[in-house]
C-alpha cells in the first residue's frame, strides 16, 4: 500500500446508521387527574383520561361555571321532579350534548331510570380515535348530592 492510499484510507470515514426512534406509542391523550386515591400515578392515558373528562363535566351543574354559563348538566336541577317521558326526554338531550361537546366520544345509546334516591344514566358510548364502544354508567344522588 502506498502512502497516498494510507492518506485516503485516513479520510474515509464510515458512519453508523442513525438508530432507529422508537416506535410511537399508542398513548394519544394525556392528562392530570386527582380524584383516584388508589391511582399511584395522577397521569392519565387515552380512554381513562376521556372518562375522566365526561365524569367532571357532569360534576358541574349548568350556571356555576362563570365564563361559560351554558357549560355542565340539568341533571343536578331535575334531580327532585318526577321523572316524565318529557323530562327523560330533555336529560337524554342535555346527556347527548355533554358527550358529544368532546370530539373524542360519541354517545350511541341512553337509558334513564329512577332508583330509590335519584337517577341512574346507562349511556353506550364509542371512543372515535380508538373504535371502541363502551357502556358508561351514571349515578346522581339526591340525598349526597353526590354523583
Amino acid at each position: 500500500m502506498s502512502i497516498s492510499d494510507r492518506d485516503l484510507y485516513k479520510q474515509i470515514r464510515v458512519t453508523t446508521a442513525k438508530a432507529q426512534k422508537k416506535p410511537a406509542t399508542s398513548r394519544a391523550y394525556r392528562g392530570l387527574s386527582t380524584v383516584d386515591p388508589a391511582n399511584k400515578s395522577n397521569i392519565l392515558y387515552d380512554i381513562a383520561l376521556i372518562k375522566q373528562d365526561i365524569i367532571n363535566h357532569f360534576h358541574i351543574r349548568q350556571g356555576e361555571k362563570l365564563e361559560n354559563p351554558e357549560f355542565g348538566t340539568i341533571i343536578w336541577d331535575v334531580i327532585y321532579e318526577p321523572l316524565t317521558e318529557n323530562l327523560k326526554t330533555v336529560i337524554a338531550q342535555n346527556v347527548t350534548e355533554i358527550v358529544n361537546s368532546d370530539p373524542r366520544v360519541s354517545v350511541d345509546s341512553i337509558i334513564i331510570d329512577q332508583y330509590e334516591a335519584g337517577l341512574v344514566i346507562d349511556c353506550t358510548l364509542t371512543y372515535l380515535p380508538y373504535n371502541i364502544s363502551e357502556k358508561m354508567k351514571l349515578t346522581f344522588d339526591e340525598d349526597a348530592g353526590n354523583f
